[in-house]
C-alpha cells in the first residue's frame, strides 16, 4: 500500500516528524459556508444527485454512508505523531495524512495501489459511480473547487436525511417524489482536500469487522478519537455488502485501547444488508439469539454454500433509517454477531445507551447526528496540503 495519505510537500520537508491532534485542530480549519462563495450551488447539486440516486436504488444510501465511514477509519490515529515516510507519486513528493480524505476513491495504477482493493472493501463498497456523477456535476458548476473529501462527507449526510420517514412525508407534501432512507440532518463542516496518496495495509486493519467483540469495537473507535458512546450510535455503518474474505481478527490485533464511544456507528446499520458468509456462524452457533429469527434466515443462508447471498440487517425496517435496529438487538435479533454484542443482557453503559435507543429515536437521531460530525472532522487535509482533484479516482 501507499504509505501515508495526503500532503504535498518538497523533497527538504520528506523526513519531518508530524503530530496530529484530531478534531479540535481539524474543526477550526473547517466552516459548513466554505462553499458559499465559490461554488454557491454544491451542496443543492450534491442533495439531488443522491436523491436520484437513493431512488434509482435503495440500497445506495447504506453505501454512500459506508463510503465515508471506510475513508475516514483509515490511518485515523487520535492524537498520534508519525513520522512522514518519503515517498514519490508522479513526481512528487507526498507526506502522510490521515481520515476522512476521499483517498478511498483513488484506483489502483500500474505505480500506484490505492485501498480499494482490501478485505473490507474489495467487491464490497459500491456508490463509487454516484460519487463520480456528482464530481462531473460540480466541475461544470465550478472548477476544481469542490473536493471529493467533502463529496463524500455531504453524500452520507444526505443519504441519511433521505431516509427520514417523517422528511419523507414533508416532502412528499411539498411535491417532492421521495423514496428513500429516513434519518436525521446534521451540518457537515466543509473544506477538506483530498489525499494524492492510500494505505492498503491500514485499510486491512483499521476498520471494524464483523465478527468482534465489544471490548474490541470499542478499542478501534477509541483509536479514532471516538467514545464508546459515539460507537453505539455510528455502530451499524451500514455494511450493505460486507466484507468478502474473513481475516476480521486480524483487523481487531493492531488496534490499541483507549476511550471511545463506540454506540454511534451501530446506528448506521439499520440500513443495509451484509452477505451470509458473515452472519452464518452466529444464526447456527450463537446463543443469544431468537431462535425464531435464526430459523427464519437458514433458507437463505445454508450451513454450507450461498455465501454471497443477502439479509437485511435491520428486518423490521430494512431501507428506513430509524431506530428499530437497536429494537431488535433488546430482541436478540441482530444480524451480525458484533451488532448483538451492544446488547448482552449483563448491563453496563453500552447496553443502557442501546436500550435507550430502542425506545427514543429522537435520542438516537440526535446523538448520531452529533457522532457522525465527529467522525467527519477526524484528521482532514485542509489550507494548502493535499489537492482539490478533477476526477476523483486518480491524482491531479
Amino acid at each position: 500500500m501507499a504509505s501515508f495519505r495526503g500532503l504535498s510537500c518538497s523533497i527538504a520537508l520528506c523526513s519531518l516528524i508530524v503530530s496530529f491532534f484530531f478534531v479540535p485542530l481539524a474543526s477550526a480549519q473547517l466552516s459548513p459556508t466554505f462553499y458559499n462563495t465559490s461554488c454557491p450551488n454544491a451542496l443543492s447539486i450534491i442533495r439531488t444527485a443522491v436523491r436520484a440516486a437513493v431512488a434509482r436504488d435503495r440500497r445506495m444510501g447504506a453505501s454512500l454512508l459506508r463510503l465515508h465511514f471506510h475513508d475516514c477509519f483509515v490511518q485515523a490515529n487520535h492524537k498520534r505523531t508519525i513520522r512522514i515516510n518519503q515517498r514519490r507519486i508522479n513526481g512528487r513528493c507526498v507526506a502522510g495524512s490521515q481520515g476522512c480524505d476521499a483517498s478511498l476513491l483513488l484506483d489502483d495504477t500500474s505505480t500506484f495501489t490505492g485501498e480499494k482493493t482490501a478485505n473490507p472493501n474489495n467487491n464490497s463498497l459500491r456508490g463509487f459511480e454516484v460519487i463520480d456523477a456528482i464530481k462531473s456535476k460540480l466541475e461544470s458548476a465550478c472548477k476544481q473547487v469542490v473536493s471529493c473529501a467533502d463529496i463524500v462527507a455531504v453524500a452520507a449526510r444526505d443519504s441519511v436525511v433521505a431516509s427520514n420517514r417523517r422528511l419523507q412525508v414533508l416532502l412528499i407534501c411539498y411535491g417532492e417524489n421521495i423514496s428513500q432512507l429516513g434519518g436525521p440532518t446534521w451540518t457537515v463542516e466543509l473544506g477538506r482536500r483530498d489525499s494524492t496518496t492510500a494505505s492498503l495495509s491500514s485499510a486491512n486493519t483499521d476498520i471494524p469487522g464483523p465478527t468482534a467483540d465489544l471490548r474490541t469495537l470499542i478499542s478501534s473507535f477509541s483509536g479514532k478519537g471516538l467514545s464508546a458512546s459515539d460507537m453505539a450510535a455510528l455502530s451499524g455503518n451500514s455494511p450493505s455488502q460486507p466484507f468478502l474474505t474473513p481475516p476480521y481478527i486480524q483487523f481487531w490485533s493492531s488496534i490499541r485501547s483507549s476511550k471511545l464511544h463506540v454506540i454511534i456507528p451501530a446506528g448506521a446499520h439499520t440500513i443495509g444488508q451484509a452477505r451470509c458468509f458473515l452472519f452464518r456462524a452466529r444464526i447456527y452457533n450463537d446463543t443469544n439469539i431468537d431462535p425464531s429469527f435464526a430459523s427464519s434466515l437458514w433458507s437463505n443462508c445454508s450451513s454450507s454454500g450461498g455465501d454471497n447471498e443477502l439479509s437485511p440487517l435491520d428486518s423490521t425496517t430494512p431501507t428506513v433509517f430509524d431506530n428499530d435496529y437497536y429494537a431488535n438487538l433488546v430482541r436478540e435479533r441482530g444480524l451480525l454477531h458484533s451488532d448483538q454484542q451492544l446488547f448482552m443482557n449483563g448491563g453496563g453503559s453500552v447496553e443502557s445507551q442501546v436500550g435507550s435507543y430502542a425506545t427514543n429515536s429522537a435520542k438516537f437521531f440526535s446523538d448520531f447526528a452529533s457522532a457522525m460530525v465527529k467522525m467527519a472532522s477526524i484528521s482532514p487535509l485542509t489550507g494548502s496540503s493535499g489537492e482539490i482533484k478533477i476526477n476523483c479516482r486518480k491524482i491531479n
